[in-house]
């Protein structure tokens, strides 16, 4: 499209060139150069100027367009970016929470065998007669592990606080043809 401005303008060129060619036909060399030439100086440099203009308002049309299309680009990629890093952030806050709760049950096996253990002397004191030491460590390790447990439920909860993730939308626009 943008073909037939120039287009245009090189037969109006053209026509007012023949113009002034029949007009000043049948004069000789010098004084033909200044009825011909001076006009023809001028209708060129007009039509330049015309040309120059069309050009950069051509080029400012498709800088324009190629500056929306890098910006949406760059959106694009700053919201892809957005996204891994909130799922590298998922991954390590799953990845630290199993590693807590592997960390914990062996923490609590331990623990668990320690009172286990506390209450089977317990148990044993209790059946070779000294039924005061027995009951005192038994009453001990439940209360112990009774203790030990309630402290490590409450933990779990206040631990971890929950992060609260917010997904991005994004609706691309659709890149405009250009025109050359």
């Amino acid at each position: 499209m943008k073909f037939f401005q120039f287009f245009f303008g090189i037969v109006i060129a053209q026509i007012a060139l023949y113009a002034l060619w029949l007009i000043n036909g049948d004069s000789s060399g010098t004084e033909a150069l200044l009825r011909i030439g001076v006009p023809a100086m001028i209708i060129a440099l007009v039509i330049a100027l015309w040309f120059a203009s069309i050009a950069r308002a051509q080029s400012k049309e498709v800088e324009s367009r190629v500056k929306e299309r890098f910006a949406d680009e760059r959106e694009k990629i700053k919201i892809n970016a957005e996204r891994a890093k909130m799922r590298a952030h998922k991954e390590a806050e799953k990845k630290i929470i199993k590693e807590t709760a592997k960390a914990h049950a062996k923490a609590n096996f331990k623990v668990g065998a320690a009172f286990a253990g506390v209450i089977g002397i317990g148990a044993l004191f209790v059946m070779a007669q000294m039924v005061t030491a027995g009951i005192l460590l038994i009453s001990t390790g439940v209360g112990a592990m009774g203790g030990y447990y309630l402290r490590s439920r409450k933990g779990r909860y206040n631990a971890l606080e929950t992060i609260d993730v917010k997904a991005i939308e994004h609706t691309p626009k659709t890149p405009k043809k250009i025109e050359e």
